[in-house]
């Protein structure tokens, strides 16, 4: 006798693939993967799973690991088991009003916003891929110089028992003067303030900036964690849109004519999530606009160090006249190594300092010694050399088996981390970021990244975590999955 199989089966169970040679357990694999299909919607409330008998032979695993799997799934309150009926994917009646009484809540469906986007950098941290994250893979940084600036730094037995200074360490100070002006930045070290990345340089210089109900442009799409906690100050945002080639002035100035922002957040050079950048002409017009219309800029240049030519900057262009510059070595050194630093004039720099101090005091001076024997370090420029090369190389790699399976790059860049593609059998990344995390796979869905979020095709590949074959036949599968649909 057939099984009572969900509907569309061949679709769901090509959906839910088994790997018995990587590291996690086979019924782990089962539970993350049933999770992510009943997360996503795949399988709905009600659904009646295969039989332990009719799953173990499809996907050939033993009887009692399927045993084991359901019964967890029951027990996270994922799945219900009915007597002589079966196992069925739990209902919200199932769990607020059965005989029982419970008052367990239901699994939620995550809303794709930066919150989610933290619990799952923190929470998912060791699934085995991560395409949608926004680091680097370890052993593409520069762990060996890390390692040996703290066997350095504790052999010359500096004091480190008391606070370091507000602006920060000199020397990493000086040093940061003087490579910024191989950009064309000219600044002294009295003019760069150290902080605790950049998402702690971005809150100083919003928070100074701004107050509730002021209007903010912002990059769209564009940093997630930058969106969050600028609605968290009670802030109106307003999209600047994103094109192959930078920016979309024609709707700036649209934007412009509407209304007077205070402030724009941008990322011209190698954006996330776009990687695109924008021209020196777009910049030296951005610049005149803000002149015209009175609002400040705001320039996060933390990808500089991977770009492989030799560009333009808001910065270099103003001089820190109406422009404030952010940048970080979390990035290109480790994202462990919290050290970003502020660009300012001088009487904007002292409120940025005075907030830094009330906020949390100084900087860690150990992380910012450290930092500054990475990049004194005689390997330090070949290091970047090294990393760009092979940043470009994995851009090309993607980007061809992206294109092979039908999707559409936003744009090709040269150099950076990301691609933005969408495919048009995937149209709604969310949902296929759902199902993978339950099979392992961290993406970044593009709902996360816009400034209103909706539906979307658009997803963000990190193109150093965007080998791995497992990923590929995900991707296939969901497609396969996606053209069955349509043609249903």
């Amino acid at each position: 006798m057939r099984p009572e199989w969900p509907h569309n089966p061949p679709v769901v169970f090509a959906m839910l693939t088994l790997s018995p040679d990587i590291s996690t357990p086979l019924v782990s694999q089962i539970v993350d993967g049933l999770r992510g299909l009943i997360a996503g919607q795949v399988l709905k409330p009600g659904s009646k799973l295969p039989s332990i008998r009719a799953f173990a032979a499809t996907h050939n695993v033993s009887i009692f690991t399927v045993v084991e799997a359901y019964d967890r799934l029951v027990a996270q309150g994922w799945l219900v088991s009915r007597a002589h009926a079966g196992f069925f994917v739990k209902r919200r009646d199932d769990m607020t009003g059965g005989a029982s009484g419970s008052s367990q809540l239901p699994p939620e469906v995550p809303r794709f916003d930066a919150r989610w986007y933290l619990k799952q950098i923190f929470e998912n941290r060791n699934l085995p891929l991560k395409p949608g994250c926004g680091w680097l893979p370890h052993d593409w940084l520069f762990g060996d110089a890390v390692r040996r600036s703290m066997r350095q730094l504790s052999t010359e037995g500096p004091e480190l028992d008391g606070y370091g200074l507000p602006y920060g360490h000199m020397a990493l100070r000086m040093i940061i003067a003087e490579s910024l002006s191989e950009r064309h930045i000219s600044v002294e070290a009295g003019q760069v303030l150290m902080t605790h990345g950049s998402s702690q340089a971005l809150d100083l210089v919003a928070r100074c900036l701004l107050k509730p109900g002021d209007t903010v442009l912002v990059d769209d799409p564009g940093y997630p964690n930058l969106l969050y906690m600028l609605r968290f100050l009670g802030v109106q945002l307003l999209g600047v849109p994103r094109t192959p080639t930078g920016y979309d002035l024609q709707a700036l100035e649209v934007l412009l004519q509407q209304h007077q922002p205070k402030a724009f957040f941008t990322q011209p050079r190698l954006q996330s999530p776009t990687c695109s950048v924008a021209s020196t002409a777009q910049l030296h017009r951005l610049l005149q606009l803000a002149d015209q219309h009175g609002f400040a800029l705001v320039e996060n240049d933390i990808y500089a160090d991977m770009d492989v030519a030799t560009r333009s900057t808001l910065a270099s262009l103003d001089q820190l006249r109406r422009v404030v510059y952010v940048g970080s070595y979390s990035k290109t050194i480790s994202p462990n190594l919290r050290v970003g630093y502020i660009l300012a004039r001088a009487d904007l720099l002292a409120e940025f300092v005075q907030l830094k101090m009330v906020a949390g005091l100084t900087s860690s001076e150990i992380a910012e010694r450290v930092t500054f024997g990475v990049i004194t370090d005689g390997r330090w420029r070949k290091h970047l050399k090294s990393l760009r090369d092979r940043l470009g190389e994995a851009q090309r790699q993607v980007g061809r088996r992206l294109d092979s399976l039908g999707f559409e790059l936003f744009h090709e860049p040269e150099a950076g981390m990301y691609l933005w593609a969408r495919h048009p059998d995937l149209p709604d990344s969310a949902e296929l970021s759902q199902a993978g995390t339950g099979e392992g796979i961290m993406l970044g869905p593009g709902q996360l990244f816009l400034v209103e979020p909706r539906t979307t095709g658009w997803l963000r590949f990190n193109v150093a975590f965007s080998s791995d074959e497992r990923l590929w036949r995900f991707l296939e599968q969901r497609i396969d999955m996606g053209q069955r649909v349509a043609q249903d």
